[in-house]
């Protein structure tokens, strides 16, 4: 990508992550080099409710990510025709680049997007085989450096501009459950992020060498308004956490808009689990298009 004012160039986007972004950070070969098909086998059941999206008008499937170490697995799906579109860097949760992870893309798309979905874990393990969500946290999940994470989605935001004829200039990002996680910090790590909308994202847990700060400690740094969508039945992220984020985010000036489902659990938007609350899930869907227009992405 030229230097220029609408595609500058990939210095002058790094947020002053202090003790996150330490490249040169080592790097291992992918594990994946392709997505699994079908949805998670983590889940212990799959629901008469999941969505399906069809492709149609679409362009949409997998794509090899151009990264620093050789092409990344990912899902792309964006409308037919010349562009360019809005760009949504689409964050996973635990479980890999599932189904449900690739209809999210589709329903993207036919908003009128540029979704793309990178394979974040890739390297750190084959998760189409894995079945257990405690041990994917341990083995892959807790192995994986931000830094890594966060090089890896500016990897596929350039690709995004230069092979899918995305808008360099309309660049936005959501994520489910981890991914939440990831949108905060890639909030505050991308200077020209024009939106970001976190679903159940945890803001706090453990700090360790490869993963050293949290949601709440980077809330003041966010470099694009947040759209927080959380359950106020979720049992692993107490609501007074995030609220303590967002409040620490606006005493810097920040932009956190943070609306709590009172009665959903953590994963509502899932509709292939038990947990999938439909009329939160559209409510939140609806207001993260809303969202992501009215501040430019769109």
């Amino acid at each position: 990508m030229s230097n220029t004012p609408d595609c500058p160039s990939a210095d002058a986007l790094l947020g002053g992550l202090d003790g996150l972004l330490t490249p040169p950070f080592s790097r291992r070969g992918f594990v994946m080099t392709s997505l699994m098909t079908g949805l998670t086998l983590a889940t212990t059941s799959v629901e008469a409710q999941v969505i399906r999206t069809d492709a149609e008008g679409l362009e949409a499937g997998e794509v090899k990510i151009p990264a620093g170490d050789g092409p990344m697995p990912g899902y792309r799906a964006m409308p037919a025709g010349e562009g360019p579109f809005p760009v949504i860097l689409v964050i996973e949760e635990i479980f890999g680049v599932h189904e449900y992870i690739k209809d999210i893309c589709r329903r993207l798309a036919k908003a009128g997007y540029c979704a793309v979905a990178p394979e974040l874990y890739a390297r750190q393990g084959d998760l189409s085989t894995m079945t257990d969500a405690k041990l994917i946290i341990r083995d892959v999940i807790s192995k994986t450096p931000d830094a890594q994470w966060m090089a890896d989605l500016d990897a596929a935001a350039s690709w995004a501009v230069s092979g899918a004829r995305g808008d360099p200039a309309r660049i936005g990002t959501m994520g489910w459950c981890r991914g939440g996680r990831g949108v905060w910090l890639y909030a505050a790590h991308r200077r020209d992020l024009k939106a970001a909308v976190a679903w159940y994202g945890p803001v706090g847990g453990e700090r360790t060498e490869i993963q050293p700060r949290t949601g709440t400690d980077v809330a003041a740094e966010i470099n694009a308004p947040v759209l927080a969508l959380y359950g106020g039945a979720d049992t692993g992220i107490p609501v007074a956490t995030v609220e303590a984020a967002r409040d620490k985010a606006v005493a810097a000036g920040k932009s956190v808009e943070l609306v709590v489902y009172p009665e959903a659990p953590h994963g509502f938007h899932a509709d292939y689990r038990p947990s999938y609350r439909p009329a939160e899930a559209k409510d939140g869907w609806a207001r993260a298009l809303s969202f992501l227009k009215s501040h430019g992405v769109g």
